[in-house]
């Protein structure tokens, strides 16, 4: 197996040079497992959130996985035919995927950038139905976004003449995003950090968590009361916001640390997918709730913004009163 480095476009690629094309089959069980989970989350997800870009990019890129799936399963039953003058064979699906995973390999880094400044620059507005004009901005970012990572791809030398030597010996590489390797490492940096800060504090508000269903929602209650105003107190703040975020996201957590710790090359059209944006989604929104904390109003809307998570919890206080207040006849408790 032969590894070539290309430092424009993020990306290793890894080229077997006697790996048949007769993969596709394999390639097309793989795209659909990809596809089915893409709208798995998109289906469970909470429907009543605000509009973001985050939330949009998640739904082009399950449209654009969808396509893929389409276009591999009608080339690989029909193996050789033409199609408005051009002839296509099983080697384009290795050319579609060595597109689409180019695409995705470079992707992460100006999606999370784009994400960022839109949270931090809208989480603490009031919340409101969103308008015509902004989600027509949000889809003309997407769409923007699309076309500057084709043409990037395209127009880069080093791919173009890598895609010819393959085109000339039939090789089908597979391709490694660097970009995510250092996101995943990057946050989970973060969040090592943050428990290292909060240790203490962590112990101390888990101790007291309780588990209640509450109107059909499952919540936690934390017992323990700070002495500081959460708004005021970061301390505290990074701690909630840390339980919240490992309350949903801990076993995401622990296969990007087996990912990292086994150093499993994942191709780029598999890595980048709708759970993990999701997971990058939920941690720039505690990023953005850190950075913004003083400017928060605290409205029931306000936590509206992830779809996975509810951050509720980490600006309103509870202690014994208001979780008596809050248990009613038939609510079921998990101490």
């Amino acid at each position: 197996m032969a590894a070539m480095s290309c430092a424009n476009c993020s990306l290793q690629y890894y080229s077997q040079l006697n790996q048949p094309l007769e993969a596709s089959c394999m390639l097309l069980l793989i795209m659909l497992g990809k596809v089915s989970l893409n709208l798995f989350m998109l289906r469970v997800r909470s429907l009543d959130v605000k509009q973001s870009f985050m939330g949009y990019f998640c739904i082009s890129l399950a449209l654009l996985d969808f396509t893929v799936l389409v276009n591999i399963a009608f080339i690989s039953y029909f193996e050789d035919f033409a199609l408005w003058g051009v002839r296509f064979t099983k080697y384009h699906i290795c050319l579609f995927t060595q597109i689409i995973s180019l695409m995705y390999g470079v992707l992460h880094y100006p999606v999370c950038l784009v994400s960022v400044l839109d949270y931090y620059m809208t989480i603490a507005q009031t919340p409101k139905p969103a308008s015509i004009g902004q989600r027509l901005f949000y889809i003309l970012a997407v769409v923007f976004i699309w076309i500057s990572v084709l043409f990037y791809i395209l127009k880069v030398p080093a791919v173009s003449a890598e895609l010819e030597i393959q085109n000339h010996f039939f090789t089908c590489p597979f391709y490694i995003s660097v970009q995510s390797y250092w996101l995943s490492l990057t946050i989970l940096f973060v969040i090592g950090v943050a428990l290292v800060i909060c240790w203490s504090e962590v112990i101390t508000m888990v101790r007291s968590v309780r588990i209640i269903s509450f109107t059909s929602v499952t919540v936690l209650i934390f017992s323990y009361a700070s002495d500081c105003d959460c708004t005021v107190c970061k301390k505290q703040l990074l701690t909630r916001l840390l339980i919240c975020f490992l309350g949903t996201w801990t076993p995401f957590v622990f296969l990007q640390m087996i990912i990292l710790l086994l150093g499993a090359q994942i191709p780029a059209y598999m890595e980048m997918n709708v759970p993990w944006l999701y997971f990058i989604n939920s941690f720039l929104i505690a990023t953005a709730y850190w950075f913004r904390c003083h400017d928060i109003q605290l409205t029931e809307g306000m936590w509206s913004a992830d779809p996975f998570v509810s951050w509720k919890f980490c600006f309103i206080p509870f202690n014994n009163q208001n979780t008596e207040q809050a248990e009613k006849p038939g609510t079921v408790i998990i101490c």
